[in-house]
């Protein structure tokens, strides 16, 4: 294998840890948008286990504002000069949808991981750019764009809607030559509360396909608002659910909070293994 090529070891389960530089993220404790705050964060974040570290410059919440590709570019940037000079061993991904952006951010930074919430619906180009330089790619699925997808909720069975839905995109990407493909099922992207506990109930399924799956639900509506509290208040909700993702098959939990998600990994592999012996 190439050692300039970057790969995810997925053996076992992992938390990558959310570094939004972004002003306007649903979680106001998750946006770092300072070199001081950016560096802290990541910092804290590798101190307390997280395997990578996934950067964002362009907030996907619904309304949020639009952002040009330069600025995006310009946030990302920002981020990757610090991690890159404090952290250079660690994983990164760049949650864009912009093969624009990816193509800078390699050619500037190296090899991240890209993190797609459109599957390359939004902009096909970032398929191709991630073929191209042999970037792991993680597919979200989702419907619409962030300002519409709220609207897009009709499933016929939300769980086989998503599972075919991949089933079909995994052979167009693994056609077009990208290598290692991680899938996240996209909680709260196009899906009503109900229709989210419905995807995490059937998650499982989705682990089936044989790519490994990213869980992303840290501090999402669907805690908050089926709890009626506040995203700073959904803590223990997200500790819960992440639990039952790795229970049904998760490789990756997304998350604001690693130290709790990452106790909450060990937990699960020591009860794996003490339920096994």
């Amino acid at each position: 294998m190439n050692p300039e090529i970057l790969e995810l070891d997925l053996t076992r389960p992992r938390v990558m840890a959310i570094v939004n530089v972004t002003p306007d993220s649903f979680y106001a404790g998750s946006r770092t948008f300072t070199a001081a705050e950016i560096e802290r964060r990541a910092m804290t974040a590798a101190d307390e286990g997280a395997y990578m570290l996934d950067v964002g410059g362009y907030s996907s919440r619904p309304g949020a504002d639009d952002v040009s590709a330069e600025e995006e570019f310009s946030r990302v940037a920002r981020a990757l000069e610090v991690i890159r000079r404090r952290l250079p061993a660690m994983p990164v991904s760049v949650d864009t949808f912009r093969g624009e952006v990816v193509r800078r951010v390699v050619a500037e930074f190296g090899a991240v991981v890209v993190n797609d919430i459109s599957a390359g619906g939004l902009d096909p180009a970032i398929v191709d750019a991630a073929a191209e330089l042999q970037l792991p790619y993680i597919a979200m699925h989702m419907r619409g764009t962030p300002a519409t997808m709220q609207r897009l909720t009709e499933y016929a069975d939300v769980v086989g809607d998503v599972v075919d839905y991949f089933r079909l995109r995994l052979k167009e990407l693994r056609g077009k030559g990208i290598r290692q493909i991680v899938l996240d099922p996209g909680f709260g992207f196009a899906k009503t509360l109900e229709q989210n506990y419905e995807l995490l109930g059937g998650l499982h399924r989705l682990c089936g396909l044989g790519c490994p799956v990213l869980s992303a639900l840290s501090r999402k509506s669907m805690i908050y608002k089926a709890l009626d509290c506040t995203p700073v208040e959904s803590l223990a909700g997200t500790v819960a659910l992440g639990w039952e993702s790795l229970r049904q098959g998760a490789s990756m939990l997304r998350v604001h909070d690693v130290k709790e998600a990452v106790d909450t990994v060990r937990i699960f592999e020591i009860f794996n293994r003490e339920r096994n012996d």
